[in-house]
């Protein structure tokens, strides 16, 4: 069983995903560690009251040293708004893996997450939309893709009612790629992730 981090900052919506999906015995992990860089986000009170370590910690050295100490194999960025510093990508290579609300190559990159996102993709007039799951790497929102899902917004009338929609396969697809890394069947080959059956 792999021991898995997750980083947040804001609700927590995407890592509650993740803590049913561990509790319903789907994902061959548990999560040992909660970290925000936000000492208001509703996500650590989520962690909390499932038993789970919750810590603000905004310093790279001193969330490594926890990372260490919980001896953690999975780093899980649910909504978290802080870019990871590369000491930590060097030391968590293909360990680490990140959700964005949108099918990436599209409306991502620096400056693009949350409602940014979703106000780009609803101004744009896009008939689809969508979120990803991909590994982190020096590059923002530019790492191996490990699962997408589309989702039609031909007829929402506001940013909002895409957040809405996406959100809701944000939290199918995260606990599934997850569920898939803890089962050693994900796999990067130039750039690209295998996904074994």
């Amino acid at each position: 069983m792999l021991n898995i981090a997750v980083c947040i900052s804001g609700g927590g919506t995407d890592l509650q995903s993740v803590i049913d999906a561990c509790e319903r015995g789907e994902i061959n992990g548990a999560i040992k560690l909660v970290i925000s860089n936000r000492k208001n986000a509703y996500g650590l009170t989520r962690a909390r009251n499932h038993g789970i370590k919750a810590e603000v910690i905004r310093d790279e050295d001193a969330i490594l040293e926890r990372f260490a100490q919980e001896k953690i194999d999975l780093i899980v960025l649910a909504g978290y708004l802080a870019i990871v510093g590369e000491k930590t990508i060097q030391t968590y290579r293909n360990r680490i893996i990140n959700i964005h609300p949108s099918l990436i190559p599209s409306f991502c990159g620096p400056g693009m997450y949350g409602m940014h996102v979703h106000n780009a993709v609803y101004k744009r007039g896009v008939r689809y939309s969508g979120c990803t799951v991909h590994f982190v790497t020096e590059d923002v929102d530019a790492g191996p893709i490990i699962l997408q899902q589309a989702v039609d917004i031909y007829d929402v009338k506001s940013p909002e009612e895409i957040q809405e929609r996406v959100l809701e396969e944000e939290h199918k697809i995260l606990p599934k790629a997850v569920q898939l890394f803890c089962d050693g069947k994900l796999k990067v080959v130039d750039e690209r992730v295998e996904i074994e059956e």
